[in-house]
């Protein structure tokens, strides 16, 4: 199928299908609002649930002190609860 007859989604797909990513580097690639991109993996996510694929999520993590409990999976948070360093990783997705 030819690149330009695939949605936006089945290109993001694509890209998840090879590696991992974060919602930023997402909407960077597809030229969308990260809230975009998050609503398309979210989609992407539900419409693999009648498949043998599934969309995996390294959830974030601190820099600084290695905590990655979040509550929130899916969002970016402003700070570490454990030593409030604001250096938090995003989380990634991918499809395996």
């Amino acid at each position: 199928m030819r690149e330009a007859s695939r949605t936006t989604r089945q290109r993001i797909a694509d890209r998840l299908r090879e590696e991992a990513l974060p919602v930023s580097a997402i909407a960077r690639e597809f030229d969308v609002r990260s809230g975009e991109a998050l609503s398309h993996v979210e989609h992407i996510s539900q419409s693999l649930e009648s498949t043998d694929e599934q969309v995996l999520v390294a959830p974030p993590t601190c820099d600084d002190c290695g905590f990655g409990d979040f509550d929130d999976l899916t969002n970016l948070p402003s700070r570490c609860p454990e030593c409030k360093s604001e250096s938090v990783s995003e989380p990634t997705y991918r499809i395996d």
